[in-house]
């Protein structure tokens, strides 16, 4: 049989390692696959690297769009990234009648939906394995693993960049503006880190997750998001006093009334495996009915790690290229006609808990009035730290965490406590979970 031919737009670190990984396990692929696939066709505008990688193995183009109008290229790989040309060429290959696989996360989280519904209308596929957490196979462990279960919630470190920072400054005990120059030396972070550390890859990916787990469309703009450039090593070393790691946590929750959808740093109980995933390594937590917890943990970035989810996918569009594309496994592992529109949470509806730092007078009585504020909002608390201030100082921190409460009635009780004239600084929140 002859073998399926792939064009690849872009061979950047990504496309140079789905090259070289495929070159090198040609056999076990084929043997898996049922039948060869051969990269024929690679567009990128840097043709002489380009080049410099494939050698005389395939043809080198600059347009990608030659890649597209190609009749023998049954496969289309974009690795281009980003919102807009990247777009463009994924609806063009789609309408060629080309299967797609993509890593470009923040394209589907954004334009998912009109991609798939294409996609459908086509008889073709698109694949992304690539697109959440890297080698580690997520995707197909919510959308097939798992398909016997009613997945309740998602929280997963998919972001390796803010996970090397966050472990760096509790190890070493530095502020983020030095961790983030090192992880910048170290290539862990990119000369503009700003999807990272502001929590939008996370987010990305986490709604990528959440339609999947729970049969609803990607919905990137109702995603709460907030990144780790705000944390302070102060709070990153009294969390670990109570017991407990910092994590940017992208969280996907089933609720009674909605589905919370958050991206935010996040206290986690040291004993927990997800708080002991250390430097750039990524995790993902399932709570679903009928397996219980299942926890999945490896590389989410680099070019091999990701090269394996691609190759994958091409893999799996492999087997099923010639399947009635009715029988094929649903992009968001629902039936389009399954799919559901429950709504989004906004935040002041989400359930949590809390951690609380408060910079307050050292004198009798604060502590009593904080405490009745809280009472008054039917907030329970679970644990106080108030550290003892230095001889001849005059304020203290108080830490605090509570038991889970709705996140707008804890805003109300902070807008108090802020007022009163004995805190002495803007109050510190983040938000605490269990994930038992």
């Amino acid at each position: 049989m002859n073998p399926i031919k792939v064009g690849l737009l872009g061979i950047g670190t990504v496309g140079g390692g789905t090259f070289q990984v495929l070159q090198r396990n040609q056999a076990e692929i084929r043997g898996r696959a049922g039948r060869g696939i051969e990269i024929a066709m690679v567009a990128d505008l840097d043709v002489d690297r380009a080049r410099s990688i494939v050698g005389d193995a395939c043809t080198v183009v600059a347009d990608a769009r030659q890649v597209i109008a190609n009749p023998e290229i049954d496969i289309v790989v974009e690795l281009i990234g980003g919102y807009g040309v990247a777009r463009s060429l994924v609806l063009e290959a789609i309408a060629a009648g080309k299967h797609v696989v993509t890593a470009n996360k923040a394209l589907l989280a954004v334009h998912g939906s009109e991609i798939f519904a294409a996609a459908r209308a086509k008889g073709v596929m698109v694949a992304f394995e690539a697109a959440v957490a890297g080698g580690i196979p997520i995707i197909k462990a919510l959308r097939e693993g798992l398909t016997a279960n009613r997945i309740e919630w998602i929280a997963g470190i998919i972001n390796g960049t803010t996970n090397f920072i966050l472990s760096e400054m509790r190890s070493k005990g530095l502020d983020f503006g030095t961790v983030l120059k090192e992880a910048q030396r170290l290539g862990y972070a990119e000369a503009d880190p700003t999807f990272d550390i502001e929590g939008v890859d996370a987010a990305h990916k986490v709604t990528i997750m959440s339609a999947i787990a729970f049969g609803i469309p990607v919905q990137f703009d109702q995603a709460h998001v907030e990144g780790i450039t705000a944390l302070q090593a102060t709070d990153i070393q009294y969390a670990q006093q109570l017991g407990y790691r910092i994590k940017l946590l992208g969280i996907a929750r089933r609720r009674d009334n909605g589905i919370e959808l958050r991206v935010h740093p996040t206290l986690i109980p040291a004993n927990r495996l997800i708080a002991n995933v250390e430097g750039a390594m990524n995790a993902v937590l399932v709570q679903a009915d009928a397996v219980g917890t299942t926890l999945y943990y490896g590389k989410g970035a680099g070019a091999e790690p990701t090269a394996s989810a691609v190759i994958a996918d091409l893999v799996d569009i492999t087997r099923l290229a010639s399947a009635d594309p009715d029988h094929r496994v649903p992009h968001l592992a629902f039936q389009p006609d399954a799919m559901n529109n429950t709504p989004i949470l906004p935040m002041d509806q989400v359930q949590t808990s809390f951690y609380l730092r408060l910079r307050v007078a050292d004198q009798a009585g604060v502590l009593s009035r904080i405490t009745t504020i809280l009472a008054e909002h039917q907030i329970s608390i679970d644990a106080v730290l108030q550290r003892e201030s230095a001889e001849g100082e005059s304020q203290t921190d108080l830490i605090i965490l509570t038991h889970d409460t709705q996140e707008g009635r804890m805003n109300k009780a902070l807008a108090q406590m802020q007022a009163l004239p004995t805190v002495l600084a803007p109050i510190v929140k983040l938000r605490k979970e269990e994930l038992a």
